[in-house]
């Protein structure tokens, strides 16, 4: 038998379920979501329709809950909430982890977020408030504080039977942290050096004072670049003050690269990273036409400076047929920079000490392809129409285009960032305007100039 792949067994168990509560098979539904992950559970509930997803999250079992909210993208996740009494967040709340019990409290009224906080007790109540006192995307606000502590003085005989009392380790644990008595971070004991020691050693000559901490103020991307430049597991997270607040693990890592991964493509679109597939009508009308909007206004400016040649266009019909081509041109490789800048400075790679060099080589990539294509083009509509100066004009108009698209394709995403705009969001549509703009107006006015 072929082999089914992940994507199509979860299509059919999808439809499966789906049929199933289309039929009123309600029981039948809810003994096949007893046996999934928490994962697929989520994935469940993100490819339904709203009007389905009450009825599946009432057949989850409510021991699940908690997994599941972690799972589920923040729009699904709005919308989950929503339809859930105080009472039975605050039971759920009880299960989850800090920094995903802090996630979905920044999503809540005042009212509910106060009472789910009320009903916790007061050592979970002090950690949840501790998550919550730092930004969503910083080291503070993605940190568990799960960790477990040991005394520089203590020997390994006492920690281990410290921790055989202790019974389970926190989920991802690869260390403990050494604090001192005023809790501040001395190092890490990896769980190895632990347990390969000999008793009566010392855990402070087992320290790794290598191991960096993170500020908890850093931004989420700085952390997971960190992540992937020392290939950590785990890295403790301190205060100004040197003292530990938490953990954050590579579970966290991997959400956030998903995270940043899937709103700088949905923002290439103009659409939130955490867009639902299945939202209502309505509030989806209300979230694209925003930006439809926008790039409206720009399509606008393009038509005007076309407008302006208008006459052109009466003397020489063929224009109007080769007027995209130099600006469809202009755009394609435009993005194809912008998406490169974009890239480089998600990674880390293009900032101001080298944004000089990355701009003269794409300046230079955009007249290379300009030469390429203008002599191909040129030739090719010189030999249509018969007229070597038209093939002249969009060689030329091609040319200017394709080192604009270079040029407009590093220096947006730079400008944008220093505005403190997202250039994901804004960059493709100022890029398009720019080559739509510059490619008319090279043409056109070209033409212009040398045909009539």
């Amino acid at each position: 038998m072929p082999e089914v792949s992940e994507q199509e067994y979860n299509q059919t168990r999808l439809q499966q379920i789906h049929e199933a509560l289309g039929s009123g098979m309600f029981v039948y539904v809810r003994k096949l979501l007893q046996h999934m992950p928490a994962y697929d559970l989520a994935l469940i509930l993100e490819s339904s329709t709203s009007k389905s997803r009450p009825v599946l999250w009432q057949l989850i079992d409510p021991e699940f809950h908690g997994d599941v909210l972690e799972e589920l993208n923040e729009e699904v996740r709005k919308g989950i909430l929503k339809s859930m009494r105080p009472e039975k967040l605050a039971a759920v709340a009880e299960g989850m982890d800090v920094d995903d019990l802090a996630e979905v409290l920044r999503t809540l009224p005042d009212s509910i977020y106060n009472e789910v906080l009320n009903s916790m007790d007061e050592q979970d109540r002090s950690r949840v408030e501790t998550a919550l006192s730092y930004e969503e995307d910083t080291a503070g606000g993605i940190m568990n504080t799960d960790t477990i502590t040991l005394r520089p003085d203590v020997t390994v005989d006492v920690v281990l039977r410290y921790l055989r009392l202790k019974g389970n380790l926190p989920d991802s644990t690869d260390s403990f942290y050494v604090v001192n008595r005023q809790n501040k971070f001395r190092g890490a004991v990896s769980i190895a050096a632990l347990v390969t020691a000999k008793a009566d050693v010392i855990v402070s000559s087992l320290i790794n004072e290598e191991i960096e901490a993170v500020q908890a103020q850093m931004s989420e991307q700085d952390v997971a670049q960190l992540f992937e430049r020392h290939d950590w597991f785990s890295a403790p997270v301190i205060d100004e003050e040197g003292h530990l607040l938490g953990r954050i693990t590579i579970d966290d890592v991997i959400d956030i690269i998903r995270e940043d991964a899937e709103h700088s493509m949905m923002s290439m679109a103009g659409l939130d990273g955490e867009a639902d597939t299945f939202a209502p009508v309505i509030e989806s009308t209300k979230q694209r036409s925003v930006w439809l909007g926008v790039n409206l206004i720009t399509a606008i400016l393009a038509v005007a400076v076309t407008s302006m040649f208008e006459g052109v266009f009466q003397q020489l019909a063929i224009l109007a047929v080769l007027n995209s081509l130099v600006p469809s041109m202009g755009g394609v490789a435009g993005n194809q920079t912008l998406t490169l800048v974009i890239r480089g400075m998600a990674l880390g790679h293009v900032g101001e000490s080298n944004a000089r060099s990355l701009l003269s080589k794409e300046v230079a990539v955009g007249f290379l392809n300009g030469v390429i294509w203008a002599t191909l083009i040129g030739t090719v509509v010189a030999v249509w129409k018969q007229d070597l100066m038209l093939g002249g004009v969009i060689a030329f108009a091609m040319l200017m285009n394709m080192v604009a698209a270079g040029l407009a394709g590093v220096c947006i995403p730079l400008i944008l960032k220093r505005l403190k705009i997202d250039p994901a969001l804004a960059g493709s549509v100022i890029l398009t305007t720019v080559t739509d703009v510059v490619g008319i107006f090279a043409f056109l006015g070209t033409a212009t100039l040398l045909l009539t």
